[in-house]
């Protein structure tokens, strides 16, 4: 078995950005829910009535590590600043999945 040197041992953990995001296969559609975003509803209401994927229960994606979402989608969520569904932040971003409305809720 290799031994790790003390260089690899003291490795900075990865970054981790709890994230949800709101996914639409249409531009329209994403459209409506950013309409319902600035009207002021909280994030996870819109992911509710707008997401098109599994997140739908609030859009919530968990923690994720970089490396582990699509670029597009990652270069988003790990730029983002941390804000809560109530009052959320957020970003636009599109992936051959459709677009994506991203919220950041943490850092880790």
């Amino acid at each position: 078995m290799p031994v790790q040197s003390k260089a690899a041992s003291k490795k900075a953990p990865r970054a981790s950005t709890r994230v949800r995001h709101i996914l639409c296969e249409k531009h329209a559609k994403k459209e409506e829910a950013l309409a319902k975003l600035n009207a002021g509803s909280k994030f996870d209401e819109v992911a509710r009535e707008f997401s098109e994927d599994k997140a739908r229960a609030g859009g919530s994606l968990g923690w994720k590590t970089k490396g582990a979402l699509m670029p597009e989608f990652e270069n988003v969520a790990f730029e983002l600043e941390a804000s809560t569904t109530n009052s959320p932040k957020w970003a636009e971003c599109k992936t051959s999945e459709g677009y994506h409305i991203i919220m950041v809720e943490g850092r880790k």
